[in-house]
């Protein structure tokens, strides 16, 4: 009886002794970024960048800012609390937008040495 294979397994060999051939994988990304991607990278930087720039450094000014911006009042405790995870997150997306682009960028120099 003739075993059925299926497309998921053209990789695999049932033979003993037979080896495999394997996926093959592209290093990096081979393809042209899309102008959609090149869009959602750029707003990857500025809107953290723009809200650590826009942050106020007074809690008074972000309660006030907040009341303004939603009509809820909040206390000055949360306030700092607040302050300080936006503080936090934006910093560490750049951190990890920056980390990213290195990284490519360094990918990109050993492939071209």
């Amino acid at each position: 009886m003739i075993a059925r294979r299926h497309r998921c397994c053209d990789g695999v060999s049932t033979c003993p002794g037979r080896t495999a051939a394997g996926a093959r994988v592209a290093i990096g990304d081979p393809r042209a970024p899309t102008l959609w991607r090149r869009c959602l990278d750029v707003a990857g930087w500025i809107v953290p960048s723009g809200i650590l720039a826009l942050l106020p450094k007074c809690p008074a000014c972000l309660v006030a800012y907040f009341a303004i911006g939603t009509g809820i009042g909040i206390s000055m405790s949360t306030a700092i609390y607040l302050r300080m995870a936006l503080v936090v997150l934006c910093a560490a997306s750049l951190s990890y937008f920056a980390a990213s682009r290195g990284r490519r960028f360094i990918a990109r120099l050993a492939r071209s040495h």
